[in-house]
């Protein structure tokens, strides 16, 4: 693992460098989505408006959601605006909501703009797991016996166990759901399919792998990844099938 690159007196936290490289993929696989769907949307303006608002979301679900909520600490004002506890999970329902948003304001198509977005999210998510396996942040999975465990005694959460690598089983996952949404994608699919795709792989990939992570559990024996994991499955399956049934129905009609 690699917490931060010293170069000089300057000091780079890798996490924050891998998040940075994330928005910045994400920025052109979204950029290239959008010609080849050819939606007039100004990137620039709403890539500033999904960094900012993914960056409170993220905040305000990891105090919300894991300090008050799972771990049952008291409110803290430097856990809402310290440097760190920025959960991805907030960061991406956020997001969405600003492309939601951005979508009824400018008149764009709503689903064809969620397409879009989702192998740049796919990428991004990737990009920050790399975040995380760098940092040894604690994201790392339970003791194993496997030949590829790892040891993370100088992460910012150690540990000396040989434990899962997870970051980057996600990473492997994130890599393969993005290439199979962007082959999904320049296929004549009904609109909203590349979401619901994403929803459904992204939600059940999330959901095994925290079966051997070290997350409490959150509501019913499942950790809190978990129960968010379901919900987009559940989500994404409803849309998938409403998207067909929609692309059959206009088929029909034609």
């Amino acid at each position: 693992m690699l917490p931060y690159l010293q170069i000089g007196p300057l000091r780079l936290w890798t996490y924050g460098l891998m998040l940075a490289c994330g928005l910045w993929a994400g920025y052109y696989v979204f950029r290239a989505e959008l010609r080849r769907r050819q939606l007039p949307v100004n990137l620039d303006w709403l890539m500033a408006a999904i960094t900012f608002g993914g960056i409170i979301g993220a905040k305000l679900y990891h105090v919300v959601v894991t300090v008050l909520w799972t771990e049952h600490q008291a409110f803290n004002w430097r856990e809402l605006f310290g440097f760190g506890g920025l959960a991805w999970n907030g960061g991406l329902i956020a997001g969405f909501v600003m492309l939601l948003w951005y979508a009824h304001h400018r008149h764009t198509s709503t689903w064809s703009l969620l397409d879009a977005a989702s192998p740049a999210a796919a990428v991004g998510y990737a990009f920050g797991r790399m975040g995380c396996f760098l940092a040894g942040d604690g994201d790392y999975g339970k003791p194993t016996d496997l030949p590829w465990g790892m040891s993370f005694p100088h992460g910012v959460v150690p540990t000396t166990q040989r434990v899962h690598p997870t970051p980057l089983y996600e990473i492997a996952g994130s890599l393969l759901l993005f290439f199979l949404l962007v082959k999904l994608a320049k296929r004549d699919v009904a609109p909203g399919t590349v979401f619901a795709v994403y929803l459904i792989g992204s939600g059940v990939f999330r959901f095994a792998v925290e079966f051997i992570r070290i997350n409490p559990p959150f509501l019913l024996g499942f950790t809190e990844a978990q129960c968010i994991s379901l919900l987009a499955i559940v989500f994404g399956t409803i849309l998938l099938a409403a998207s067909r049934r929609g692309s059959a129905l206009a088929v029909s009609a034609h």
